[in-house]
C-alpha cells in the first residue's frame, strides 16, 4: 500500500515536542517562538507540510497535516498555531510561477506569513502600489516574505470588480523587511504567536508576485490539496491545533488524579468514583471530537482524489466538523482545569497556560457559532 502525501510529519512533530516543551516558558515570556524551535521546525521540513512536492514540499494530506500540528500543539499551542498558519500559506505556492515560489519558499527560511483582508492596491504599470496596515498577521516574527489580501483599485481609482461584479481581490506578497511590524499582540492566550500588525509605505508589488488566492482557475498546479483552498485548510489546522492543547491538558488531569490527594483525610483522586467518570466522560467527548475530524477529513480527501472537486458538500462538512471540533475541545479543557482545582490556577503547572491558549483559539473566526448557521441553512435548503 502506497503511503499518505506527508507520511513521517507527525513521527518528526513528536521527535521534537520534547525541546519545544522546554522552551515553552520563555515562548510564553517572550512573546516570540524561540530560535531553538524555529530552527527545529524547519531543520525537520514541518514549515513546508502544504508546499507542493515540485518545490520540495510534502503536499500533505489533510489527516497528516493534522496529526503533525496536534503532536505540536500537545507541546505548546503557540508553536503549534505558528506553525498551522504559515503552512496554510505556503499553499498560496501552487497559484504562482515556479520562478517566483523558488524565490519565497526556496530561500531560507521560505517562510510566508500573512493576515486578515483589508485595504486596497492601485495598478500601476508592472504591478500594483500599496500604502496599508494589516493585523493577525500570526507567525510574522519568524517570517522571511509577508502577504497580504487587498481589493485592486484600477490606474483611475476605480474599483476592479470580477465578472459576478464582486471585487476583484488579489493576495500580494513582499519581503518581510520592506515592511514596519508593530508589537501589537497583548493576548490572554497564545501569547507566543506574535500575532502583530505589519505596514508598508507606497510600496511597489510587481505583477508576478500577487495571486487570485482560492481561484482554481487561478491554480499553475493540479495536485487535490490546492483544490481545498486556504479557507478549508485553517479550519482543519485550527481544529487541529485545539485537539492537540484538549489531549495535553486532559492528561495533565489524569496524572494529576493518579497522584493528588484533596486533603489529609480524603483518599487519592484516582479512587473517587466522581473524578472517574468524568475522567471517562471527557476522555469519551474528546476521542469523539478527534474521531469526527478526521473522519471528515478523510471522507473529504478520498472524494477530492478522486474527482478534483471540492464541493459545496465538502465544504460545509469541514466547516461543521472543525468548529464543533474546537468547541468540543474548550469543553474538555475546562473540565481539566475545574478537575484540577486550586493546582490549576498556578503558572507552575499544566493547566493555566493552555486554559487561556483553549479560549484564545475558541474566539477566532473558525470557532464562531454563525458557522452553525449556514451549515443549517445548506441542510435546509437541500432538496429531498
Amino acid at each position: 500500500m502506497s503511503e499518505l502525501p506527508g507520511s513521517g510529519l507527525a513521527e518528526r512533530a513528536r521527535a521534537i515536542a520534547p525541546l519545544i516543551a522546554r522552551e515553552a516558558d520563555e515562548i510564553e515570556r517572550t512573546r516570540r517562538l524561540t530560535p531553538s524551535v524555529v530552527a527545529a521546525l524547519i531543520e525537520n521540513g514541518l514549515y513546508r507540510a502544504l508546499l507542493p512536492q515540485s518545490l520540495g514540499g510534502a503536499e500533505a494530506a489533510p489527516d497528516a497535516f493534522m496529526q503533525m500540528l496536534e503532536e505540536i500543539a500537545r507541546a505548546d499551542a503557540s508553536t503549534a498555531w505558528c506553525l498551522g498558519q504559515c503552512s496554510v500559506c505556503a499553499m498560496i505556492a501552487a497559484s504562482l510561477d515556479r520562478d517566483t515560489a523558488q524565490e519565497i519558499f526556496n530561500t531560507a527560511p521560505g517562510i510566508l506569513a500573512w493576515g486578515a483582508i483589508a485595504h486596497e492596491a492601485r495598478v500601476v504599470e508592472g504591478g500594483y502600489r500599496v500604502t496599508a496596515r494589516w493585523d493577525f498577521a500570526s507567525g510574522s516574527r519568524q517570517a522571511s516574505w509577508l502577504g497580504a489580501h487587498v481589493r485592486i483599485l484600477g490606474a483611475d481609482g476605480t474599483p476592479r470588480v470580477n465578472a459576478d461584479g464582486s471585487p476583484e481581490v488579489r493576495t500580494i506578497l513582499f519581503p518581510a523587511a520592506s515592511a514596519t511590524l508593530h508589537d501589537v499582540w497583548q493576548a490572554i492566550g497564545l501569547a507566543g504567536t506574535g500575532t502583530d500588525s505589519y505596514e508598508v509605505n507606497d510600496l511597489f508589488i510587481p505583477e508576478r508576485f500577487t495571486a487570485f488566492r482560492d481561484v482554481p482557475s487561478g491554480l499553475r498546479y493540479s495536485g487535490p490539496l490546492y483544490r481545498i483552498g486556504t479557507g478549508a485548510a485553517f479550519s482543519l489546522s485550527f481544529a487541529a491545533v485545539s485537539l492537540g492543547v484538549a489531549r495535553a491538558t486532559l492528561d495533565a488531569a489524569i496524572a494529576l488524579a493518579r497522584g493528588k490527594h484533596p486533603s489529609l483525610a480524603a483518599g487519592a483522586m484516582r479512587d473517587n468514583g466522581a473524578v472517574q467518570g468524568l475522567i471517562g466522560r471527557t476522555e469519551g467527548d474528546l476521542r469523539a471530537a478527534r474521531a469526527y475530524l478526521h473522519a471528515t477529513a478523510t471522507a473529504m480527501w478520498r472524494d477530492l482524489s478522486a474527482t478534483g472537486e471540492f464541493s459545496a458538500a465538502h465544504r460545509s462538512a469541514v466547516r461543521l466538523a472543525a468548529t464543533w471540533t474546537i468547541h468540543q475541545s474548550a469543553k474538555v479543557v475546562d473540565t481539566a482545569y475545574h478537575m484540577a482545582g486550586a493546582t490549576a490556577v498556578f503558572r507552575s503547572n499544566p493547566f493555566e497556560r493552555r486554559f487561556r491558549d483553549m479560549h484564545a483559539i475558541a474566539q477566532q473566526i473558525q470557532a464562531r457559532d454563525t458557522h452553525y448557521e449556514d451549515v443549517g441553512k445548506a441542510i435546509l435548503a437541500e432538496t429531498l
